[in-house]
């Protein structure tokens, strides 16, 4: 990658001029060497002049942008839809901070089988991954309860539901198949095109095309009938009324007369100079499946908000990897939709038909904007939305951008000793727990001293970098001002606030707490801030108090667990020092829950021979009995 190094605006405004006239990414780094913006460009050096060629009065975000670029780096592409796709992996490696960043909670279920696997099973998967080696059937509509769907096309068609581990290591055929709802593939008790044969009528059910597998069951049901078999009959009964109404859910046409396509995601926007929202209604197997909204601050698109847009895609389709639709609406220029379609036929495997709007599709068009548009309004009509918090958090701090990473810091101790600290961080409202830490901090001669502890725990913090946008401590004026004259002597600017404990005898973790009794500590401000004045910041600022809470529990109950299940290891035959501490790194549920599994599951689990697992079993089982 070439490498341009500046060191003021005049340096920035020439390496600008100088860079080449031809597609690529273009990344801006602060002082501290770190990437917080990576752009895509059909030309290189018009797009990162632009950066340098006014104030943005008009673009605040902008401003604070080019404030902090001390740095330019630029990578070559072959056209603008390669740099499209090298963009959103550049994204993805650096985690800038002004690029939008694609939270995605809600999904869909879908249906997998193993491909090359001579009796698959039907496993139930929130997210469909894209891999090869697998076959996916979804998405399924919420409501559709495919787990119970599941249980029944099993029953019914006698498919292996056990683990791949419990399938190779049978021997002799479980109590389903004693039941009737196993064909006991595990032992060899039906060939694999028997096998096939079921499962197939199964994964038709699942396409919403079951007629001949509903039929096939109630030619069973009569069969048993017949037989008097009554209480297996009625169990056919049963289920075909279960799957007939699935089917009838997932053969229905949106809208037959328009011509609608089995599988197409619509994606319109809706902004107001501000924000930016955007609606995705999703459609497959002819059926609209339910709708997905996303927001940001309308500068997290950049100067360009196609340019923005079409990353927001790319992130979306090439981060999820989900069930992809054949057909993608859009309203976007010409010259967007030729790059978006470059990309989408250079990255995926399956061909993305990106189309524009036509007359036929014009209402289902429409009626996204409008979700667009009404998500946003009744957003901000949400006085306890976590963006009217961050909007009051700026407003206190007197910052010049919305603060969207924050974290919390509590300091903890274990049984008077061994203190800890946990590290909470959220993006944008929302908790991040994938960045949660924590820190073992050092044992002091004069016991706990909470001011110690939280400056110690800033202090590694500072040295890992990507600082967040505002600090918060589990404590009062003590800490903060500890924590302030620790960013002094690191000449760092960052605003701190913490959360004052509750003015009430107890305990506020075990009693119920309203917001007059919470409060901010504002360096700076005369007056604490009392959170009853804001909801909305109170909902964030003690939902982040309380998960700092948890997290350090989390530790200090994994603490005790390790010392109890320490002790019970004591005594058994074979086990020593060394079987001891294997055992003890793979702990990872509650030592009751081992007290259920067999010898050979504790075998399997701790990695030790049948004598040290005999052992462990009667000791764990002489516990429980107690």
């Amino acid at each position: 990658m070439a490498h341009l190094k500046t060191a003021n605006i005049q340096d920035l405004k020439q390496v600008a001029k100088n860079l080449p006239k031809k597609p690529g990414c273009y990344l801006f780094k602060n002082k501290f060497d770190e990437v917080i913006y990576v752009g895509k460009a059909k030309s290189l050096q018009s797009r990162v002049k632009s950066y340098f060629a006014s104030d943005h009065k008009d673009s605040p975000k902008t401003k604070v942008l080019v404030d902090k670029i001390c740095d330019i780096e630029f990578q070559l592409a072959e056209s603008e839809a390669e740099a499209l796709i090298l963009e959103n992996n550049l994204i993805k490696k650096y985690l800038p901070k002004y690029n939008i960043r694609l939270r995605d909670d809600k999904s869909y279920p879908y249906v997998i089988i193993k491909k090359g696997d001579p009796y698959p099973r039907l496993e139930f998967r929130r997210r469909a991954k894209k891999d090869k080696g697998s076959h996916s059937f979804g998405p399924f509509v919420h409501g559709s309860s495919i787990s119970t769907i599941l249980r029944e096309l099993n029953r019914s068609f006698q498919l292996r539901d056990c683990s791949d581990y419990e399938f190779k290591s049978r021997k002799d055929p479980c109590l389903l198949y004693q039941m009737k709802q196993c064909s006991a593939p595990c032992v060899g008790l039906i060939s694999e095109k028997e096998y096939a044969s079921d499962l197939n009528l199964a994964l038709s059910i699942l396409k919403g095309n079951g007629k001949k597998a509903l039929d096939f069951l109630t030619d069973k049901m009569l069969e048993a009938s017949e037989s008097e078999r009554f209480e297996q009959a009625a169990s056919f009964r049963d289920s075909i009324e279960v799957l007939r109404d699935f089917i009838e859910k997932h053969s229905l046409s949106v809208n037959k007369e328009s011509s609608l396509p089995d599988s197409m995601d619509i994606i319109s926007t809706y902004d107001d100079g501000i924000e930016s929202d955007i609606s995705i209604t999703i459609i497959r197997n002819g059926v609209i499946l339910g709708q997905k909204s996303f927001y940001f601050f309308s500068e997290d698109f950049g100067p360009e908000h196609e340019g923005g847009f079409l990353n927001f895609c790319f992130q979306y389709y090439g981060d999820t990897l989900e069930d992809l639709p054949a057909k993608l609406l859009l309203d976007i220029s010409e010259e967007n939709f030729i790059v978006l379609s470059d990309a989408f036929a250079q990255f995926f495997d399956k061909k993305i038909s990106v189309i524009k709007p036509q007359k036929r599709w014009n209402k289902l068009l429409d009626l996204n904007k409008e979700q667009a548009y009404q998500s946003q309004r009744l957003r901000k009509l949400n006085k306890d939305h976590h963006f009217n918090a961050l909007v009051k958090l700026k407003e206190l701090l007197h910052l010049k951008e919305l603060p969207k990473h924050l974290e919390c810091y509590d300091v903890a101790v274990w049984q008077g000793r061994s203190p800890t600290a946990s590290q909470i961080v959220f993006r944008d409202g929302a908790p991040d727990k994938s960045s949660y830490r924590h820190y073992h901090l050092e044992e002091r001669p004069e016991g706990n001293n909470d001011f110690a502890m939280m400056k110690e725990v800033i202090e590694r913090r500072l040295k890992k970098g990507k600082l967040p946008d505002v600090l918060i401590l589990d404590g009062g004026k003590g800490q903060v001002g500890i924590v302030g004259r620790l960013l002094e002597d690191h000449g760092i600017s960052l605003p701190i606030v913490g959360i004052a404990k509750a003015k009430t005898k107890s305990d506020f973790r075990h009693s119920k707490i309203n917001a007059t009794s919470e409060r901010l500590v504002i360096p700076g401000r005369k007056n604490d801030y009392e959170l009853n004045q804001s909801m909305s910041l109170f909902r964030l600022i003690t939902l982040m108090r309380d998960e700092a809470h948890r997290f350090s529990r989390r530790l200090h109950h994994k603490k005790e667990k390790q010392q109890h299940f320490s002790s019970v290891l004591d005594g058994i035959e074979g086990i020593g020092p060394k079987t001891k501490e294997k055992i003890m790194s793979r702990l990872d549920k509650g030592w009751k829950e081992y007290t259920l599994m067999t010898v050979e599951e504790l075998k399997k689990t701790f990695e030790i021979d049948e004598q040290k697992a005999h052992g462990l079993k009667e000791k764990l089982s002489k516990i429980f009995s107690k």
